[in-house]
């Protein structure tokens, strides 16, 4: 096949618009062949990803585009950075390496800004006002925001990345293909939950061990979830689809009855009727769980929430499930990851105050699964995330338990891990 382009799209790669356009579309048009797109989309919106420092050739790049003249052309919001441009002291600087991590995020952030972006430093771009309709084309990276805008949002967005999202905003473009198609939306897999109790739905860590099993099972295709309440939130759906595009590569799946593509399950498979079906027991649930968590050790040493970033609601939670207890114990942290706006929030609503007085402290621009900001001779935490719990333990070197935030927050009070096992039923 053969990708067509406009005499506009012409006039970009030729570099009518300027070089950075140019360094763009050659990007946008490049994947498009790969893909095995025949035209491109216009795109209304882009989330970037790759405004978190790994390394040299991400600053290199950004700058470069900088240096061209590069300005976005769609609204654009970026991810979570290297360091909390709010809070700085936060960020660990002990080494060398750790001082040449947190100068570079820095500086790339900083040209990310220069390129036009808003400074919105979150992974969780659909908790503010920059949510895409549904069935509006987007060009959106960071794996929890991807299958957020496509599963819950019902948007459209293939799996973008690092490089691909800039150019995308420069241009406005995406390639049409991939999960821009209507074919490539379909259920592929069915996961019955019919057999999960009412208690069990109604907790709170049901949904990111679900996630992680419904990435274990569908790998990169689109499971289907049967036998989930009508009603559940945007939180638990933020934490299935999370821990799904972690243990696995799930970038959209449906929940009948709930998502905007899934009325029915014949509406979620399309033409995929014989799509097998997994159940999935409260067996299965606890035994996932204890496979996500590492720790053997009963001392805690810290509590951390808000992998994807904390909601307003979730703040709430946390502060309810604190109010009027115990005190935070000695020597455990108990951290909360949120973005700017949604901490303005939760600060108007008078959340804040009290949570930093019990021992909270609040994470923003960042998360600390990405970012030195665990105390030095941490070994155990406790999550109620499961991508948190995914991750954590390769890129932190710590050990951890999956939790309810009941949980998080009575071990976080007695210093000691406590959770239940065989929780689900």
């Amino acid at each position: 096949m053969t990708l067509t382009l406009t005499e506009d799209e012409q006039a970009m790669l030729a570099g009518e618009q300027g070089p950075a356009v140019a360094l763009s579309m050659r990007i946008i048009t490049e994947l498009g062949r790969i893909r095995g797109a025949t035209e491109l989309v216009d795109i209304d919106s882009v989330h970037i990803d790759g405004c978190i420092f790994y390394g040299q050739a991400g600053l290199d790049f950004a700058q470069k585009l900088v240096a061209l003249g590069g300005q976005v052309r769609v609204p654009t919001t970026v991810n979570v950075g290297s360091v909390d441009l709010i809070h700085p002291h936060l960020v660990l600087m002990n080494t060398e390496r750790e001082r040449w991590v947190a100068q570079g995020g820095r500086d790339l952030m900083q040209a990310y800004v220069d390129l036009g972006c808003r400074q919105t430093w979150t992974c969780a771009p659909y908790q503010m006002d920059s949510r895409p309709d549904v069935g509006r084309h987007i060009a959106w990276a960071e794996s929890n925001a991807i299958v957020f805008a496509n599963s819950v949002l019902g948007a459209r967005t293939d799996r973008y990345g690092d490089f691909v999202d800039i150019a995308a905003a420069i241009t406005g473009k995406a390639p049409r293909g991939g999960l821009h198609l209507d074919t490539e939306r379909q259920g592929d897999v069915v996961l019955d939950c019919t057999s999960l109790s009412p208690e069990t739905l109604a907790l709170d860590v049901t949904y990111p061990v679900l996630g992680y099993l419904a990435g274990a099972i569908a790998g990169t295709t689109n499971p289907v979830c049967v036998g989930l309440p009508a009603d559940v939130s945007e939180d638990a759906l933020k934490a299935v689809g999370a821990a799904a595009a972690s243990s696995g590569g799930v970038a959209l799946f449906h929940v009948v009855g709930r998502t905007p593509e899934a009325p029915t399950l014949e509406a979620a498979l399309g033409t995929h009727v014989d799509a097998p079906v997994h159940h999935i027991t409260a067996q299965r649930l606890n035994a996932a769980r204890q496979e996500l968590s590492t720790a053997r050790e009963d001392k805690l040493d810290a509590v951390s929430l808000g992998t994807p970033h904390a909601s307003v609601d979730e703040i709430a939670e946390a502060h309810a499930a604190i109010a009027d207890g115990p005190p935070l114990a000695e020597g455990v942290a108990f951290y909360i990851s949120t973005g700017r706006s949604v901490f303005a929030e939760a600060e108007r609503r008078g959340l804040v105050q009290p949570l930093e007085e019990w021992g909270v402290t609040f994470v923003l621009d960042t998360c600390t699964y990405v970012t030195s900001i665990l105390r030095p001779g941490t070994r155990t935490v406790m999550t109620n995330s499961g991508k948190w719990a995914h991750y954590a333990p390769g890129n932190m070197g710590v050990d951890v338990v999956l939790a309810t935030l009941q949980e998080c927050v009575e071990s976080a009070t007695t210093g000691r891990v406590t959770w239940n096992r065989e929780l689900f039923t």
